[in-house]
């Protein structure tokens, strides 16, 4: 990469900044979905219902910051509640 140019070298400071903070953003969601997925195998009703919110809640932060699009977002969230309801209905949990 030609980094001669201040410009360069100053959008490059810029994307490693961005990286950087997305990397925490998607960490951070990954780990909770991958939380609410386990509560939901455990088949723990009030476990999964207070992870459900978490997730939810990080995911929507992750796309408020544009790290992830708005629909994506709002598919999970989604698919990961009917897995919830269906849980809480007593019924099996449908494969993600």
């Amino acid at each position: 990469m030609a980094q001669r140019h201040p410009s360069a070298i100053k959008r490059h400071r810029q994307s490693l900044k961005r990286r950087a903070r997305n990397k925490v953003i998607v960490s951070r969601v990954r780990t909770d979905v991958r939380k609410l997925r386990e509560a939901i195998e455990k088949r723990d009703v009030q476990s999964a219902t207070g992870q459900l919110s978490v997730a939810a809640r990080e995911l929507t932060k992750a796309v408020t910051k544009g790290v992830l699009h708005r629909n994506a977002a709002s598919r999970r969230i989604a698919r990961l509640s009917k897995q919830v309801h269906a849980l809480s209905k007593g019924g099996a949990a449908p494969a993600s």
